[in-house]
């Protein structure tokens, strides 16, 4: 039976008008998209969970902020405001506004590292392995083995392999890890979360070897509430609290503000020690990238609203709400014995593709198949997290085969109420009771080479 819904702690005083297609209008849309989501016109979607990155409601207060926003291009008073909050949440000496988590990577990555080293990760996301790579350097994933397997049920099934980290240092030599790099929550898992133990473990391999250790933080403040409900010693402790001794034990973070801190443009940089050589290369790499470094891409607005969204992104109440949503479309989801990353993680379901079309094969992309159905059945827009997105390795050109073919919903913050979670339920259940009657996949008639995704074009494979 379906857990009870909790209410939202808001109340709604704008509403923006969403139009639900045909079927057979949605069939002629996704055919002239090249079957590709990302190819859709918004208008054209009735519920858009292809990401859950800038597609968040901002409050009143945020609101509020973007009319006091200082626009002057350089020193403004809301580049102040929102060093002020960062130093005050996250302890550290150095905070450096970007305008999204892909331009933290472009502006940090090729300073620590270039051909012939490595990036180490509990499991980096698209565009974290495409700057990897874009580098020069290649990426390794190292989640534990327990996140591989979707039906198993286990708290924190986002950590770091701390076994397999240290071996792989010393197979590829400390001195070829450019950077370790921590996902919180860990979002390719299944926006699967983090336990302190792991943070501090993982922190102790890397001082150990001397290598930077990085927190990928654009879900921190999830994190820290399952940190807080699930492991032992953080009950009574604030979220706050939490998010400072998880950074505590970081050298750096890099942050996609579009999902935690609530606000629609935005990332940070962070570093923890004030006087690190690191930071002029930073403020250099900024000024060519992204602008001047106390703007760094962004509108003075658009810094207000990120200094004001880094609270309320931990209120305890906002975070209850939020996880209550995930809890009940996947008690929906069970009920109709739904397989998904389980226990559903802090964003949103990523339903297991695979167990759903057995038999369509990796390189037809059942997660993109569920994807597309969802979108004729229901105008909902999702997206694969698996082989499709993963794409050719880099020195070979040879399609990858993911751990995963999951397709992800991933669920804006303060956007859709409890019907929207029905139709989302109703949909999966449509899909999965015809899933045998498709019998193949889809292949790619043309892609670029990194980051395919975003805009390769399909077609359907004929029986």
């Amino acid at each position: 039976m379906a857990v009870k819904y909790i209410p939202e702690p808001f109340r709604i005083k704008m509403v923006e008008t969403i139009k639900m297609l045909t079927r057979e209008e949605r069939i002629k849309k996704i055919k002239e998209a090249n079957y590709n989501l990302f190819n859709l016109r918004g208008a054209d979607v009735y519920i858009d969970l292809l990401t859950d990155s800038g597609t968040n409601a901002m409050s009143d207060k945020q609101w509020a902020g973007i009319m006091r926003g200082d626009e002057a291009y350089a020193g403004a008073s809301s580049y102040y405001k929102l060093l002020e909050a960062g130093k005050d949440i996250f302890h550290y000496g150095y905070i450096q506004p970007v305008h999204q988590g892909r331009a933290a990577e472009k502006v940090l990555f090729p300073l620590v590292l270039s051909e012939g080293k490595f990036a180490i990760s509990n499991m980096f996301f698209d565009t974290t392995r495409a700057h990897v790579i874009l580098s020069g350097a290649r990426p390794i994933d190292c989640v534990i083995e327990a996140a591989k397997h979707p039906f198993k049920r286990c708290k924190f099934k986002g950590n770091m392999d701390i076994e397999k980290l240290e071996k792989i240092i010393l197979e590829k030599g400390p001195e070829n890890i450019g950077i370790v790099v921590m996902t919180i929550t860990n979002n390719s898992a299944g926006g699967q979360p983090v336990s302190m133990e792991n943070i501090k473990k993982t922190s102790e391999i890397c001082k150990k070897y001397n290598i930077i250790f990085d927190i990928d933080a654009a879900r921190y403040a999830e994190n820290a509430y399952f940190i807080k409900r699930d492991e032992e010693g953080y009950q009574d402790k604030s979220i706050k609290e939490i998010v400072q001794e998880v950074f505590s034990y970081a050298d750096m973070f890099t942050m996609s503000a579009k999902k935690d801190t609530i606000v629609n443009m935005g990332g940070l940089i962070g570093v923890k020690d004030g006087n690190s050589p690191l930071i002029l290369k930073i403020k250099a790499a900024c000024i060519s990238f992204e602008g001047f470094f106390t703007y760094g891409g962004l509108s003075g607005r658009d810094l207000e609203a990120l200094a004001i969204g880094l609270y309320e992104g931990l209120d305890e109440d906002y975070l209850k709400y939020r996880n209550g949503q995930m809890e009940y479309l996947a008690s929906r989801l069970d009920d109709a014995g739904i397989a998904y990353q389980a226990p559903i993680g802090g964003h949103g379901p990523f339903i297991d593709a695979k167990a759903m079309f057995p038999q369509i094969p990796y390189n037809e992309f059942p997660g993109q198949v569920l994807a597309i159905e969802l979108y004729i059945e229901a105008g909902i827009r999702s997206c694969d997290i698996g082989s499709y997105m993963l794409g050719n390795d880099p020195d070979t050109g040879k399609q990858l085969h993911a751990d995963f073919e999951f397709t992800r919903l991933a669920i804006p913050r303060r956007v859709y109420t409890q019907s929207h979670f029905d139709i989302m339920a109703d949909a999966i259940i449509a899909v999965r009771d015809r899933a045998d009657k498709i019998k193949r996949g889809y292949k790619i008639t043309w892609e670029p080479p990194i980051l395919r995704h975003f805009q390769a074009s399909l077609e359907p494979i004929e029986k």
